[in-house]
């Protein structure tokens, strides 16, 4: 699993996709498994992060039902053993993700959490539920924020999973300080967010900057 998530990050690069990995060093520091919570913004996070999380944690991931679905892709993610919520009923997603979350801890295998209800390019906190909080605090173990800019994997029109690649848009993942959730968790919930936000705002920011020409003071535009 690592090893073929490793070959689509090579394929993306291979493509022209620039990759950047950040503060994978924290996950050397949390022992036993944890709950990396993350904004969700492209299929190529599912597919490229096995790459960077397995070799320091064992790990699943949280997933709708039609991602075990798919024909071919199904027998893949099925062997991971994920956690699988139906995203009709929050009440009886949130059962599942806390009663099969806390075994997988137990079994020593970190979860992967996409607390938003789907994929997004822009960032909406209101959307972003508290789902890996409460599993983080059921099974009392840490909680690692984990922000993402893939739109270099587009959302496809027919099928979601399936967009164009764009090269010109670089991608960034980045692991923030691990968590102890105490009490309700409120406060943890918001620094992952705050986390997230931040990390966004300063991957967009140089793209929005005009380039400047060092000769004329004067800013130049793309071509």
């Amino acid at each position: 699993w690592w090893y073929s998530s490793l070959l689509a990050m090579q394929g993306l690069e291979k493509v022209g996709v620039e990759i950047e990995v950040t503060g994978t060093k924290l996950l050397a520091t949390v022992e036993g498994p944890c709950v990396f919570i993350a904004n969700h913004m492209s299929t190529l996070e599912t597919i490229c992060l096995p790459a960077v999380i397995q070799p320091y944690k064992d790990c699943t991931f949280i997933v709708k039902r039609g991602i075990v679905e798919y024909p071919v892709f199904k027998h893949i993610m099925l062997t991971r053993d994920p956690i699988v919520v139906d995203r009709t009923n929050p009440r009886e997603d949130l059962k599942v993700v806390l009663e099969e979350g806390c075994k997988a801890l137990e079994r020593g295998r970190s979860v992967v959490v996409f607390p938003q209800t789907t994929r997004a390019v822009l960032f909406d906190p209101e959307q972003f539920n508290t789902i890996g909080v409460k599993l983080a605090k059921r099974a009392n173990v840490p909680v690692i924020p984990l922000a993402l800019k893939t739109d270099a994997w587009g959302i496809g029109t027919l099928v979601k999973e399936f967009g164009r690649i764009d090269p010109t848009k670089k991608v960034h993942m980045a692991f923030g300080a691990p968590l102890t959730i105490a009490g309700r968790g409120a406060d943890e919930h918001r620094q992952i967010i705050e986390f997230i936000q931040q990390q966004l705002q300063g991957w967009l920011r140089p793209a929005q900057q005009p380039r400047v020409n060092s000769a004329m003071k004067e800013p130049v535009a793309d071509h």
